[in-house]
C-alpha cells in the first residue's frame, strides 16, 4: 500500500517507479528476499542523498515464488501500479518469461541475478551478474593466468543447465590456457551422495586442481569424501559454491584453501558500509544476490543521469534512452569495479576470486 502523497507525486511525474519481482516465499526465498532488500537499501540511500536529477525512487517488490506464471501476474500487478523500470526478476526461468513481456512493452529491465543466457536475449534487458558460461570461461582464465594448475579434473552436475553450461565454457577456454582436462566426471540429482568413482578418477589421473561448477550442498559432500581418501588437490568453484561455510554440521576445516569466483564478500573493505546497513535493517548478513540488486539500482541511477530521462516520459521513451545510456556508463559497484555494459546486456567486470583461509573468505 502506498500513501496518497506518494501516488500524487507519481501522477505529477516527480518520482521514478521501480518494480521488483522474485521469490520472497517458498524454496528460493533466500534469493528473492536478498534482491528485494538490496534494492530497498539502495533506494533509501539515493533518496536520502537527494534522489537522481532531483527525482526520487519508489520501489515495489512482488513475490513470484520462483514460478513463471506467478511472475507474469506480478509483472501485470506492477504495471497497474505504474512501474516504469523493472529491477528483476531474481531467478532465470521467470526472468525469461517476464523479459518477453517487457520486450512487448519496451520497458527497461535489469536483472540482478538472472544468469541464464536467454535472460538478456532482448535489447531492452541488461544484467548485473555474469551469465553462466562466462563464469566457466573466467574460471579457466583465472586458473591459467595465475598458473594454479595444468592438470585439472571436473566434477559437474549434468542434470542442471547451470553446471553443464559452466563446464562446457570451462572446457572450451581450458584449451587456450594450457590446461589439460585429465578427468571429466558427471553426476545427476539422483546420484549426488556418493562421489567415490569421480574422486578416484581425478586422483588416479594426477589432478592438481578439481573444478566444481556445482552448488555448495554437493560440494560439501565431495570435500568430505576427498578428505577420507587423502586426496588434497586445490578445489575451485563458482558462485554456486557461495554458502559452503553455512552448511549444517559441515566441518569448515575441510574447506580450507577452497577457491571460488564470487562477485561479493562481506569481508571486503568496499562492502563494509553496505553490510552494516543491511544487518541493521534486516538482522542478517547480505549475500551476493543482495549486492547484485544494490548495484542494479545504482546502475539505473547512473543510466538515468546519463540519459536525462524524466518520470513524466513514456515507459518506451525511458527505455530507448536508457538502453543507449547503459552502454556509455562506467560504474564502481559492490560486485565489480569499472563495470561497463555492452548493447547485448552483458556486464564487463573483472571476476573476483576468494580463498577460504581460517574458515573465512579472503580476497585473492
Amino acid at each position: 500500500t502506498e500513501s496518497a502523497a506518494a501516488s500524487d507525486s507519481a501522477a505529477s511525474g516527480s518520482v521514478f517507479k521501480i518494480g521488483g519481482i522474485g521469490p520472497t516465499t517458498g524454496g528460493a526465498a533466500v534469493y528473492g528476499l536478498a534482491v528485494q532488500h538490496g534494492a530497498e537499501i539502495a533506494v533509501e540511500e539515493i533518496n536520502a542523498a537527494g534522489g537522481v536529477n532531483g527525482y526520487t525512487f519508489e520501489v515495489n517488490g512482488q513475490d513470484d515464488e520462483n514460478d513463471t506464471e506467478k511472475a507474469i501476474n506480478a509483472y501485470n500487478t506492477l504495471k497497474d501500479w505504474g512501474m516504469q523500470i523493472l529491477v528483476g526478476t531474481t531467478t532465470s526461468k521467470p526472468c525469461i518469461a517476464v523479459a518477453a513481456e517487457t520486450a512487448n512493452d519496451n520497458m527497461f529491465q535489469i536483472t540482478p541475478s538472472g544468469s541464464a543466457v536467454e535472460c538478456v536475449a532482448n535489447d531492452n534487458v541488461f544484467r548485473v551478474c555474469f551469465a553462466d558460461p562466462d563464469q566457466g570461461t573466467a574460471s579457466a582464465k583465472y586458473i591459467g593466468e595465475h598458473k594454479l594448475a595444468t592438470k585439472v579434473a571436473i566434477i559437474y552436475d549434468s542434470s542442471t543447465e547451470y553446471s553443464s553450461g559452466l563446464r562446457e565454457a570451462f572446457v572450451n577456454e581450458a584449451a587456450n590456457q594450457g590446461i589439460e582436462i585429465v578427468a571429466d566426471e558427471a553426476f545427476t540429482a539422483d546420484t549426488n551422495t556418493d562421489f567415490s568413482v569421480q574422486l578416484d578418477k581425478a586422483k588416479d589421473a594426477g589432478a592438481e586442481l578439481v573444478f566444481l561448477p556445482i552448488y555448495y550442498q554437493e560440494a560439501s559432500i565431495i570435500l568430505k569424501q576427498a578428505s577420507d581418501k587423502e586426496f588434497a588437490p586445490i578445489f575451485f568453484g563458482c558462485d554456486g559454491m557461495d554458502g559452503i561455510l553455512s552448511v549444517e554440521n559441515f566441518d569448515k576445516s575441510l574447506a580450507e584453501g577452497l577457491m571460488l569466483l564470487t562477485p561479493f564478500s562481506t569481508t571486503e573493505e568496499t562492502s563494509k558500509a553496505f553490510t552494516d546497513a543491511y544487518v541493521a535493517a534486516y538482522g542478517i548478513e547480505p549475500n551476493q544476490f543482495a549486492a547484485d540488486s544494490y548495484d542494479a539500482v545504482y546502475a539505473v541511477k547512473a543510466a538515468i543521469e546519463q540519459s536525462g530521462v524524466t518520470p513524466d516520459m513514456s515507459v518506451s521513451d525511458i527505455c530507448e534512452a536508457m538502453k543507449t545510456a547503459m552502454t556509455e556508463i562506467t560504474f564502481d559497484g559492490l560486485t565489480g569495479e569499472g563495470m561497463t555494459w555492452s548493447a547485448d546486456g552483458e556486464p564487463a567486470k573483472a571476476p573476483k576470486a576468494m580463498k577460504i583461509v581460517d574458515g573465512a573468505y579472503t580476497a585473492m
